[in-house]
């Protein structure tokens, strides 16, 4: 691969190999061809390396690995496991231009988009790092009865997650979730998409130098369907992020096993511009809400609702900042927005936008390719005056597409805003008192105001997700961490039993429990 075309110095020789060794498929040097993928960088879209085709066998074998050293793991004392992952911090945090590096020959994204992935492994790391020892450590709780009964609560591990994760944010989403499930005591068996495995293989490498036991994160590459599927079959716990669509078919999976489900799915995020938005001030940061990472990202936005009076200036201030968005490739900052991931990527954000015109749509910039750039290279491209049943009017395009509509009123802005079954992300723009009425009136699972998406997404202590058909269970916050646990309750009865000493008549059993809650709730005293 021309790596020398994209960056003064290319990666160390053997690197990938290295990473390639990291994976719990069966020998690399035992494939053949036809059980390799090759792994292909969206700038040149040519070959950087390749991985195994996984196999359910190799699935096998990487929870054997995995249960086995989750049980000492998850032995160890919080402050052990803490340890390790505050190392892994600082190790992401010196090696941040490789990271970069790899995330950029994977996805084709510009160098700010890489190193948003950069600062959320960071960001994740260090917030559990400082924060697993207050969640995990066992609790004194209430008892049924003051003196009489001591309770506690235990957070016992799961045992081992699995992940899955996409490709649009391989880094971030292949080793941010697992790191919270590493440290409350799990093991993990990943399947990273094998458009992008190197930089979820390079995360691990990291927490093997940190001190991460060897066999407890495994890697498996290969398809949803072998892979994935194998991995939900057997985990004790599942995170995925992806698709709506395949949410539902790993929930089935799951549910039918009884184990727990953590998923961020699809979206279809809407921008409500209130009549007393500052326009001017914000109008790049709301270009950047839309075609960050070329559209290709969860929280993106795609639909904005604008009244009537404001339409005009939003969009010709909105125009403009689109088309001030320069697009290049290479590990470099010379450019603002990169490459989508390949050919059938950029079919379909084509797709939509063709629909939408055959439809009626007006396109008042953008709208096609630019191979001049790269091969999978789209324009910012913002459209109005959809037509009836426009595809892109419902469906996530994920890509750099975003449609404006004008609305009477705000009221009619929350109506369509929420007539979608997705409920991810959102944003408002205006004066902070509009927006926090906004905000609270419309059904998602965030909410960001005067932002895109950037905010509620590094508010690391709060709780993230979706709603409706967007996911269900939450990352970030205590949540993001405990949801890989089991809470246990150990309670123990002391002076007598909970039906009174052995010389109460039973005929007062009842009066005297019903007093005593009876008071203890007028004294506020118990739960």
């Amino acid at each position: 691969m021309p790596i020398h075309r994209l960056k003064e110095q290319p990666l160390p020789e053997h690197f990938l190999e290295m990473l390639l060794n990291l994976t719990t498929n069966r020998a690399t040097g035992s494939l053949d061809a036809s059980e390799r993928q090759d792994v292909t960088s969206p700038f040149v879209d040519q070959p950087i390396g390749w991985v195994g085709a996984g196999t359910a066998a190799d699935v096998d074998e990487a929870f054997r690995r995995a249960r086995t050293a989750q049980r000492e793991w998850a032995a160890r004392d919080i402050a052990d496991r803490v340890a390790v992952l505050a190392r892994f911090h600082d190790l992401v945090y010196r090696e941040r231009e490789l990271l970069a590096d790899i995330v950029q020959l994977e996805t084709g994204k510009d160098r700010t988009a890489a190193f948003d992935e950069v600062l959320d492994v960071m960001n994740n790391a260090r917030y559990y790092a400082n924060t697993a020892e207050r969640l995990l450590t066992t609790s004194i709780r209430a008892g049924a009865f003051p003196l009489i009964t001591k309770t506690a609560e235990q957070r016992v591990p799961k045992g081992v997650v699995g992940q899955i994760s996409p490709w649009n944010y391989p880094l971030a989403l292949g080793v941010s979730d697992a790191v919270a499930a590493l440290i409350a005591g799990n093991g993990v068996v990943a399947k990273p998409d094998w458009q992008t495995p190197f930089s979820n293989l390079i995360s691990l490498h990291l927490l093997i130098q940190a001190g991460l036991p060897r066999d407890l994160f495994q890697i498996v590459t290969g398809s949803g369907e072998v892979v994935g599927g194998a991995i939900a079959a057997q985990c004790d716990y599942l995170m995925f992020t992806g698709s709506t669509k395949t949410g539902k078919l790993l929930g089935r999976t799951v549910g039918e096993r009884l184990v727990g489900f953590s998923a961020e799915l699809g979206g279809k995020n809407p921008m409500l511009i209130a009549p007393d938005a500052d326009v001017d001030k914000h109008i790049d940061t709301i270009a950047t809400a839309c075609f960050s990472n070329s559209g290709q990202l969860c929280v993106s936005i795609e639909r904005i609702y604008v009244p009537d009076a404001l339409f005009d200036r939003f969009i010709a201030a909105f125009q403009r900042a689109a088309e001030s968005i320069t697009l290049g490739k290479g590990l470099n900052w010379d450019y603002e927005m990169g490459s989508l991931i390949n050919q059938a990527q950029l079919d379909r954000v084509q797709a939509f936008v063709d629909d939408a015109l055959a439809k009626g749509a007006t396109v008042v910039t953008g709208g096609k390719a630019r191979p001049d750039i790269g091969p999978f290279h789209f324009e910012p491209t913002i459209l109005t005056g959809l037509g009836e049943g426009t595809d892109l009017a419902a469906q996530e395009v994920f890509g750099p597409v975003v449609y404006v509509q004008r609305v009477r009123d705000m009221d009619e802005a929350v109506k369509l805003a929420n007539a979608t079954s997705y409920g991810l992300n959102a944003s408002v723009f205006g004066a902070p008192k509009t927006a926090w009425a906004l905000a609270q009136r419309i059904e998602s699972g965030s909410v960001t105001i005067n932002d895109g998406y950037a905010s509620t997404w590094a508010s690391i202590s709060t709780p993230l997700g979706g709603v409706k058909e967007s996911g269900l269970a939450r990352r970030h916050g205590p949540e993001g961490l405990t949801k890989y646990t089991e809470p246990k309750n150990i309670s123990q009865q002391r002076i007598m039993p909970m039906r009174g000493p052995a010389q109460l008549p039973r005929r007062y059993y009842g009066t005297l429990l019903t007093t005593a809650l009876n008071l203890g709730k007028k004294l506020r005293f118990l739960p």
